[in-house]
């Protein structure tokens, strides 16, 4: 079996060399960049400018063969080898979906080092800075757009060794690929054992903070491989990756998915303008789609009319199946887009500790509302209160075990106890059931979580920045669903006695400390929040009244 990162890209480079393993966006060469003399290099034909030296012509795409990414792979470990980077260290990458991302991470997993993803939406300094601090990031490979607040965030980081970007030059960053082509590749076989770390991804606790996920190359190569059993998945698939790679779903599915396959990844940087990259599902007769509940309920929308009939006989002419996740995908959306397009979404279940993947629905057996069935070597119970195991239809947390749970949170013994039990099963804080065929069934998710475009947003870091305000005495900060399954951040406010804050105040302080996405869409001024007999806020009454206000059901 398959067990670590570079073996199973090697598996499918050594079978089919000369594959598209890449579909990446194409790049004309920039100004005099072809007129840098330099050697030909194993895998990287000499007529190809280097990347380097591209930039994007949108819409346009090229190749990348499976013998040309694993030689920029393998030039980029030894470039991270020649730095001082080794075997346990971490280095983070803050990057829209490319060949640069990709590169970089197979680059550390070759030498032993993990991948830190960052949220290329995560753009203030002082979170940025606590990412790689925390994490002790010894460089960052990102891109130009990110540089300014990257830089900023750098300073007072004495253990930083490097700060590259994959775009060109610009002050205070060196050039990743120019390096990289440099360097020869490295030989040898990986250094990296299935247990070692391979990614430490961020994700928030309740108390808002945010905690590093450590996942092994194991962890990871188990969930692809469990994937592609469940699907079937056949190496002649297409996969658009339209989602962020930085998220585990996008990465597990849609990067590492193909990759063990010897399949085609057909690499997407931006989700918006839609027209690009549907035009390249349709030309590259897409197989297989993934995506988080919002675009669904966008794609069902639009399809009306003309429109309708070119985005079921274009962009998914060929695709075979879709599937959902990220967060939970309504019942009407998956109706619209089943009556639009003529396919079913199968809906799954999964989280950061977990890979990503725990249950999914499967292709003709799909039960609409439920999160499906657990693929192979995922178990799940139920447990109320006291940690006991419930029956079939009793509602409880949901707990999992298998191969893809985590290692642990990073520097959190203490957190990582409370999560993950000594036999191997990690509570998830989630409440739902299973039903007597096993299919899962969720009610509720994380407490104080929303989900904004898939992305997980804790209330309690919003809290936290709305009470730095000097008027402010307490903070509520809710989830409110819209019918796209997304949710719009609602704040309230109790103000100090005497205050003269305005709801326009509070906003402005908002758009001052916390990162769009994680800004409230409205604020409201209370007297007082409704709390228990502990004095604990009571949030779910605030939604529910929230919902009932804007008409939903109750």
């Amino acid at each position: 079996m398959t067990d670590t990162l570079s073996s199973l890209l090697d598996s499918a480079a050594s079978r089919r060399p000369g594959r598209t393993a890449l579909l990446v966006e194409e790049e004309a060469p920039a100004p005099n960049s072809l007129n840098r003399s330099r050697r030909p290099t194993e895998g990287y034909p000499e007529e190809v400018p280097p990347p380097h030296a591209l930039r994007k012509r949108p819409g346009r795409e090229r190749p990348v063969s499976y013998a040309e990414l694993q030689g920029l792979i393998l030039r980029s470990a030894a470039l991270f080898r020649r730095s001082g980077i080794g075997r346990g260290d971490c280095v983070a990458i803050l990057h829209r979906n490319g060949l640069g991302f990709i590169a970089a991470y197979f680059g550390l997993a070759r030498i032993g080092a993990a991948a830190v993803p960052i949220n290329f939406m995560v753009q203030k300094a002082g979170e940025l800075r606590f990412l790689l601090k925390d994490c002790s990031a010894k460089a960052v490979v990102s891109q130009r757009a990110f540089l300014r607040e990257l830089l900023h965030a750098r300073e007072g980081l004495g253990g930083l060794c490097a700060v590259w970007i994959t775009d060109g030059e610009a002050e205070g960053a060196r050039d990743f690929w120019q390096e990289a082509l440099a360097c020869p590749p490295l030989e040898g076989p990986s250094e990296a054992a299935a247990e070692d770390t391979a990614a430490v991804l961020y994700t928030s606790g309740t108390t808002g903070l945010p905690k590093g996920v450590m996942l092994s190359h194991a962890n990871l190569v188990s969930n692809c491989d469990a994937s592609i059993k469940f699907f079937r998945l056949l190496e002649g698939d297409v996969f658009p990756c339209l989602l962020p790679m930085f998220h585990t779903f996008a990465w597990t599915t849609c990067v590492l998915v193909p990759l063990r396959l010897g399949a085609t990844n057909l690499v997407i940087s931006s989700i918006t303008p839609p027209k690009p990259w549907l035009m390249r599902m349709g030309r590259r007769r897409a197989t297989v789609f993934v995506a988080v509940p919002q675009i669904y309920s966008m794609l069902a929308k639009q399809a009306t009319g003309l429109k309708r009939l070119f985005l079921r006989w274009w962009p998914f002419r060929g695709v075979r199946f879709c599937v959902s996740g990220a967060g939970p995908l309504p019942v009407q959306v998956a109706k619209d887009f089943r009556r639009a397009m003529g396919l079913d979404i199968l809906e799954g279940y999964g989280l950061t500790e977990t890979s990503p993947v725990v249950s999914i629905n499967p292709p003709g057996r799909a039960r609409l509302g439920s999160a499906g069935l657990p693929i192979e070597g995922v178990r799940l119970k139920i447990i109320d209160g006291e940690g006991g195991s419930l029956p079939p239809g009793m509602e409880g947390e949901i707990c999992v075990a298998g191969p893809c749970v985590m290692k642990g949170y990073l520097g959190q013994p203490e957190a990582t106890r409370e999560s993950l039990s000594e036999d191997g099963w990690l509570k998830t804080g989630d409440i739902g059931l299973l039903d007597e065929d096993g299919y899962l069934h969720i009610r509720d998710r994380k407490k104080d979580m929303i989900i904004v475009k898939g992305l997980k947003v804790f209330s309690a870091q919003i809290e936290n920045e709305i009470l730095s305000h000097p008027d402010a005495q307490e903070a509520a900060v809710v989830g409110v669903p819209d019918d796209t399954g997304d949710e719009l951040i609602k704040a309230f406010v109790v103000l100090k006695p005497g205050a003269g804050a305005d709801k326009a105040a509070l906003m402005r302080h908002c758009r001052r400390r916390l990162d769009a996405y994680k800004r409230p869409r409205d604020i409201e001024i209370v007297p007082d929040l409704p709390k228990n007999a502990l004095q604990k806020v009571l949030k779910r009454v605030l939604r529910q009244q929230e919902i009932e206000k804007r008409g939903g059901p109750r």
